[in-house]
């Protein structure tokens, strides 16, 4: 990957700016699927709004001759607490897709969650990492296949899995309905090319549209329970909101949760995931990794996070959006900008390292 900071676009300082420059880069099709949320898309509004509204504490005088933004996660070392979230079908918005993002992630040392719906082979993309990656996993209605997913990952290098239990079906997402969105030539599943095909089901106006079909075919706990004996790596649910799901989590042998609302595109007004972080840390209680995703923009996003409970953060659409304006560049940029409003953050709360950051960072 280059990085000369002229390849970067003028004008683009801040993590926002690549938002209005993506959109004239990409299709109406792409920008739907991207950038959409589910029905009236309070959700995805709330977890902007919701970070808005906590107020840091400065802090004055602090020792900050050994600061640093180090930690580690399920024995990963990590330079900063910033990830990259499973995001598919990255080549509807730039050709090289995600093998540009981990091309980018691997330059910045940042781990790559990828998606079980990306638009590159998980082999391909772990033949171009260089930092470690962890495997995204949808349960897939059948099991056989599941399992050969879990199986490919694992043999591919990827050292963790993170199964989304939140979306059993698709939320009704009006933006992309409304767009016709599809999947346009060259763009593809990746990874499940040989999934055998779900039974089809037409519904009349007088069947349950859903409960009489694909629904019957989603994950329960016991499918958990099934992949906690079968990967060989650790094993977080992503997409937990509640504080009886992630004891739930952790009693059945997890290494920890995300607290996510899928980026604001399942359920409209599930709360905001910063809203829901509290309470879902304060039942994991050191037992297991707790990360959130959904929102975050910021610097100050991320310090807000750590102090209400996460060990890192996840972003999805900021770096799409880098993605889309200018490649595996964009995709580094995004990266270090969030970095570096980290530090300025850190330093002016008073909080030399991660250990530091607590909810004496937030302002009462």
């Amino acid at each position: 990957m280059t990085s000369n900071p002229s390849d970067l676009p003028a004008g683009v300082i801040t993590v926002p700016d690549y938002e209005p420059l993506a959109r004239a880069v990409m299709t109406d099709n792409a920008w739907a699927y991207i950038s959409g949320g589910g029905a009236d898309e309070l959700t995805m509004r709330w977890n902007r709004e919701a970070f808005d509204r906590i107020r840091l504490a400065g802090r004055v005088l602090a020792d900050l001759s050994s600061a640093h933004t180090r930690s580690t996660l399920l024995g990963h070392e990590l330079d900063y607490p910033i990830l990259l979230a499973p995001t598919a079908y990255q080549r509807l918005v730039h050709p090289d897709g995600e093998l540009a993002t981990v091309e980018a992630a691997s330059a910045m040392k940042a781990i790559t969650v990828v998606s079980t719906e990306a638009s590159v082979s998980l082999e391909d993309l772990a033949a171009r990492a260089t930092s470690p990656l962890w495997f995204q996993l949808y349960v897939q209605h059948d099991r056989g296949f599941t399992r050969e997913l879990v199986t490919r990952a694992r043999s591919a290098g990827y050292r963790a899995l993170v199964v989304t239990v939140d979306a059993p079906v698709n939320g009704v997402r009006d933006r992309e309905r409304r767009a016709g969105f599809h999947l346009p030539a060259g763009v593809e599943r990746a990874n499940l090319r040989n999934l055998p095909p779900l039974d089809e089901f037409a519904p009349s106006m007088v069947d349950s549209p859903l409960f009489s079909g694909p629904v019957r075919a989603s994950a329960t706990w016991r499918d958990i329970e099934w992949l906690l004996s079968i990967a060989e790596v650790p094993v977080l649910l992503k997409g937990v909101l509640h504080p009886d799901d992630a004891r739930l989590a952790m009693k059945a042998g997890a290494a920890g949760v995300v607290v996510s609302n899928h980026g604001g595109r399942t359920l409209d007004t599930w709360p905001a995931s910063i809203d829901a972080l509290p309470a879902v840390a304060e039942a994991v209680d050191g037992w297991g990794v707790v990360l959130m995703d959904g929102g975050v923009r910021r610097g100050t996003d991320v310090l807000k996070a750590l102090a209400l409970g996460a060990n890192a953060v996840l972003i999805g659409r900021p770096y799409v959006y880098g993605l889309a304006v200018a490649g595996a560049m964009g995709v580094a940029h995004v990266l270090h900008l969030l970095r570096a409003e980290l530090e300025v953050a850190m330093a002016l709360t008073g909080c030399a390292t991660l250990a530091d950051i607590d909810r004496r960072a937030l302002f009462p």
